[in-house]
């Protein structure tokens, strides 16, 4: 009977060995046996932190980016939201969907202009039609008035690009 490089047990044992601790893990953790297009997949976190830990509903409420508290969290969709207020969490958690980023918290230009995965900086932003938009923006480069130049072509294009992330 043949052995594998790695240890001295009959081959036969090892692949039932790893095709059962393949089992177990999915059984236990559902997330891993899901595809790839599963929001939280797809969404820009950090270690499940979504929006860099900004409150997303201040977006809505404040008209402006506040740094939520690590003690005040909910998780929607694999994503964990911070929130300044226990009100915020509380709202949030009646309609999450409202208060979600588009385009999972990636820039909303380099979703419409390119349809790439572009890294955000939370603090620069448009609340419009009830969605909430983040853009990418160092010293040199700010998307935000890139957007707003062409923004109904744009959005178009990212709704478009972000069908293809998530497969709906």
């Amino acid at each position: 009977m043949r052995t594998n490089h790695f240890q001295s047990i009959p081959i036969t044992t090892w692949l039932f060995t790893v095709s059962l601790r393949t089992v177990l893990v999915v059984l236990i953790h559902p997330a891993i046996a899901q595809n790839d297009m599963t929001p939280a997949r797809q969404f820009n976190l950090d270690k499940g932190l979504a929006i860099q830990g900004y409150d997303p509903v201040s977006y809505f409420t404040s008209h402006k980016a506040i740094k939520g508290l690590a003690g005040i969290t909910a998780t929607h969709n694999g994503a964990t939201y911070r929130f300044s207020t226990a009100a915020n969490r509380d709202r949030f958690l009646k309609t999450p969907s409202t208060y979600e980023p588009s385009y999972g918290g990636w820039c909303a230009f380099a979703m419409g202009d390119t349809g790439e995965k572009v890294e955000i900086d939370p603090e620069t932003f448009e609340v419009r039609d009830g969605r909430l938009y983040l853009f990418y923006h160092t010293f040199f480069n700010n998307t935000l008035p890139k957007w707003q130049k062409d923004e109904p072509n744009l959005q178009r294009k990212a709704d478009q690009n972000w069908k293809k992330f998530t497969g709906n």
